[in-house]
């Protein structure tokens, strides 16, 4: 039996994180509209989810032409042809992934799709392919960005990893701010990009040949000796290298939650726009390329020499480059869009702790956030900052998710049969076979370039997801949860309260615990030592004389520990208590200011830790506040059950 939705105990409920709870039409017409200010529009959408697809055409292309390289000049021919079918690829997708966002609303994407049609493993393995998707887009966006960086300024290479952990930094705290203002932060810079390459697209097409080409003197040509064919494996790979410009396109449908209401219709205008501007693009750049005859050089970009040849080595180039570099640097923040939706979806099917789906005030799933920021960053100081490390590794896990999703599709369409399904079908089909296709290329080419990292890591994710999976079900099991319990009833209740001493904590936390149960026992722990035994008999006195109606038990301690004599105790007294339901009230002291805990002794922490290691006692932390403000007589219990 599995916990229902993520939502079965208190433990997995932090306080002012989960969304509330809609309490009828006007509160939650109320609630909708307040929620909304922090949700995205088309627009934004458009700027917070795109950059990863956005910023691939900066190497998407250039990918195509450096395998087309290998023919020489005659290869070099094919590179519109492959460009217009990856182009068709993209259509084929768009149009998929607006039926899906229609279809499942919820967001999720592959996996959403694959949970319904394909079953619960498969969908396993889509999340797991687009959880490896996303954590290396952060890594590969941020070293690409600072890689266009220190080539600029070279005497920055020696700090490439600390200036990527910056950047990593910079987009994680936008991020944890809330969805909407990540999207604002990042539509100008998304502007000035698309604005830029449109640029150049539009007046390359009205030239007759390259106004500049200084970018690229002086550096070896990458390309090949002449060849009068080009084999079927070789469009093949050139296929496959230049669908890593797709990377990116499934981002809106796995955040529709993001999205405000409409939130469906939402998505959907912004995948379209997304498909669009980034087909004419990558089309509009693959015409430059053939109408400029352009040869890959070592050390300098496609796109860079493609902005020499239109504006010429100018001001507008060096904006190109620019833009460029800045939306490669944020192209990560596609990932903390669309990872943390992901995960909270996990974690409300169980495959994931429930904390991934609880948001924080601004909408925002911030312990996904928090942990895909954590594992990039591991992966930047992995790598050295080193994008190349990276980029084998990269795309596999979209193709992989791409073709679950479109099967997916297929079955969809056969099941629900609306009017017109056979083409909806064979779309999707042929969309599912060629990035099968694209899969099986990529990896088997990039094999032995660590592309086996991801073929190794990707079932141990899914392994994972099963392990978490099976613990909740035992946790259900073992809570009976979907069952209607038995009746309560009232159990005899005894109060066990540690003290040290006598104060006014002490007479709170023995007033407390008289409330709460039937009996009440102080218990204390002596050490044989002469210093700590004259403590412990002055205390013993002072008790009689105070006389407040509780035995004060002494616990002896040879070893000086303080937490196993106590649980040790409240294990006996459950022996001998049979049917009695034992709480541990333990009285804490909290401070007027935070530093001020750096003074505590943490006794109560201490005691707090054994008992709930070592029994099945209840634990109330009962804090004294010591606040100039406010009332110290008002205290704050909190319950936890061990």
């Amino acid at each position: 039996m599995a916990i229902h939705r993520g939502k079965a105990t208190t433990a997995d409920q932090g306080p002012g994180q989960e969304e509330p709870p809609d309490t009828g039409a006007g509160a939650g017409t109320g609630a909708s509209a307040a929620g909304d200010r922090h949700k995205l529009t088309a627009l934004q959408g458009l700027a917070a989810l795109s950059l990863d697809a956005m910023a691939s055409v900066a190497y998407g292309p250039e990918s195509i032409v450096l395998v087309l390289a290998a023919a020489g000049a005659y290869g070099m021919g094919f590179t519109l042809p492959v460009t217009l079918a990856i182009a068709a690829l993209l259509a084929v997708l768009v149009a998929s992934y607006r039926q899906v966002i229609a279809a499942f609303p919820d967001g999720g994407g592959s996996y959403a799709v694959a949970k319904r049609h394909l079953g619960r493993r498969t969908s396993l393995v889509a999340a797991a392919s687009l959880i490896l998707d996303y954590v290396l887009n952060v890594a590969v966006s941020v070293t690409a960005g600072v890689a266009a960086l220190t080539s600029a300024f070279p005497g920055l290479h020696g700090e490439r990893v600390w200036i990527c952990l910056a950047v990593l930094v910079l987009v994680t705290a936008v991020n944890l701010r809330g969805v909407v203002d990540s999207a604002k932060a990042f539509l100008v810079p998304t502007a000035l990009f698309v604005g830029s390459i449109l640029a150049m697209i539009t007046v390359g097409l009205f030239r007759d040949g390259p106004v500049s080409t200084a970018s690229a003197a002086g550096h070896a040509s990458a390309l090949g000796d002449g060849a009068t064919t080009v084999g079927a494996l070789l469009l093949l790979k050139a296929f496959a290298a230049g669908c890593s410009a797709l990377t990116g396109v499934e981002a809106v449908a796995n955040a529709v939650p993001s999205f405000r209401a409409p939130a469906a219709r939402r998505a959907q205008r912004t995948e379209v726009a997304l498909g669009a501007l980034l087909g004419v693009m990558l089309i509009g750049l693959s015409i430059l390329i053939g109408r400029f005859h352009l040869q890959p050089v070592e050390g300098v970009t496609v796109l860079a020499q493609l902005a020499d040849a239109s504006f010429g080595h100018n001001a507008a180039f060096y904006v190109v480059q620019f833009a460029t570099m800045v939306l490669l640097a944020l192209a990560a923040n596609t990932s903390f869009g669309g990872l943390p939706v992901l995960m909270s979806l996990l974690a409300r099917d169980n495959h994931l702790p429930h904390f991934f789906a609880l948001k924080a005030d601004r909408q925002v799933h911030r312990h996904g956030v928090v942990w895909l920021a954590l594992v990039s960053a591991v992966l930047l100081v992995f790598s050295g900052g080193d994008t190349n490390t990276l980029v084998p590794l990269f795309a596999i896990g979209v193709f992989v998710g791409f073709t679950l999703c479109q099967f997916g599709m297929v079955v969809h369409w056969y099941g629900e049969r609306p009017k017109g399904w056979r083409a909806k079908a064979v779309l999707n089909g042929f969309g599912a076979l060629l990035t099968g296709v694209s899969a099986v290329v990529v990896t088997a080419t990039k094999f032995t370039e660590g592309a086996w990292l991801i073929v190794l890591a990707l079932p141990l994710i899914v392994l994972g997801f099963e392990k978490v999976h099976r613990a909740y079900a035992e946790i259900g099991e073992r809570l009976e949860l979907g069952r209607v319990p038995q009746a309560p009833h009232r159990a005899r209740s005894l109060v066990v309260v540690p003290v040290s001493g006598l104060s006014r904590l002490t007479c709170q936390a023995l007033t407390a615990a008289r409330s709460l149960g039937d009996e009440v026992l102080a218990v204390t722990v002596a050490h044989p030592a002469p210093e700590d035994r004259r403590t412990a008999d002055a205390l013993r006195r002072d008790w009689e004389l105070w006389n407040p109606g509780v035995d004060l038990v002494e616990l002896v301690s040879e070893t000086r520990s303080l937490g196993r004599p106590v649980s040790g105790y409240v294990r006996k007294l459950g022996e001998t208590h049979p049917g009695t339901q034992i709480t541990v009230l333990i009285p804490e002291a909290e401070p007027a200011h935070l530093w001020q805990r750096m003074l505590q002794n943490q006794r109560g922490s201490v005691v707090a830790h054994a008992v709930r290691r070592d029994t099945d006692a209840v634990i109330c932390r009962l804090r004294f506040r010591l606040t100039a403000e406010a009332d110290p007589t008002v205290l704050d219990a909190a319950f936890t059950k061990s």
